[in-house]
């Protein structure tokens, strides 16, 4: 009967040594998991950092002194805002004005002559043209103000994506660079939601009251594809607490 006793033990002790190694194993497979997911975000921050830096010093230095003439703020995030009034445009309008038409010839080639570079074609992910009103209703897209200062507002980043496909540059773009361009180039209308005040800074953060003629505006955007991906690991990192 000891006997027996005996060999049950040492069966039960190796059961609950194998599982203890089970058990170790798996801990170990979780945190190498968990450190290459770590070195994975890590290495994709420092690649959004870095193209995002690169590309903003290559855009500044390329239009430094234009932007000062033409009063446009480049800012960290990429985005590219226009703050001459002859620029922006009229109350209720999509049409560009002259001035702005004369900046864009000088622009948007050297501005896509940089984006196309071969160093950055698998790092964008989008180039947003971005359309933006002030509040005040344009009854004659919709009844609606929020929705028809939308449609005024896609009609404006639709009118500047219009004049640049009808320019040379465009034109003379090789088959490869115009399917690429097609692809990235979104426009995109973003009706009275980003309005801003007399220094430029969104209302709905300054409480401010709005400026009419700076929130009736085109601007520029590049969105790295480091970018969506970071959206997508704050998303898995949000379901995995």
């Amino acid at each position: 009967m000891s006997e027996n006793t005996d060999n049950n033990w040492i069966s039960f002790s190796d059961i609950m040594t194998g599982l203890m190694i089970i058990f170790l194993f798996i801990s170990i497979s979780y945190m190498l998991e968990v450190q290459k997911k770590k070195e994975e975000r890590d290495t994709i921050v420092k690649d959004f950092n870095s193209v995002k830096t690169e590309l903003y010093h290559e855009i500044k230095k390329e239009f430094e002194n234009d932007f000062k003439n033409w009063e446009v703020i480049l800012d960290k995030d990429l985005s590219i805002k226009f703050k001459n009034p002859d620029v922006l445009f009229a109350s209720g309008e999509s049409n560009i004005r002259p001035y702005f038409e004369s900046i864009l010839e000088s622009f948007l080639p050297r501005y896509f002559e940089i984006l196309l570079k071969e160093k950055y074609k698998n790092k964008i992910s989008e180039i947003r043209i971005e359309g933006h009103t002030d509040n005040v209703p344009a009854p004659k897209f919709n009844n609606d103000p929020y929705i028809a200062n939308l449609i005024l507002s896609q009609k404006r980043a639709l009118e500047v994506i219009k004049y640049f496909r009808n320019t040379l540059y465009f034109q003379n773009l090789n088959n490869k660079d115009l399917k690429t361009v097609e692809f990235l180039m979104t426009a995109n209308g973003l009706s009275f939601g980003h309005t801003v005040d007399r220094d430029g800074n969104f209302t709905i953060n300054s409480n401010q009251e709005i400026d009419k003629k700076k929130s009736r505006r085109v601007e520029f955007r590049i969105v790295t594809k480091s970018e969506k991906l970071i959206d997508e690991i704050l998303k898995n990192m949000k379901n995995e607490s």
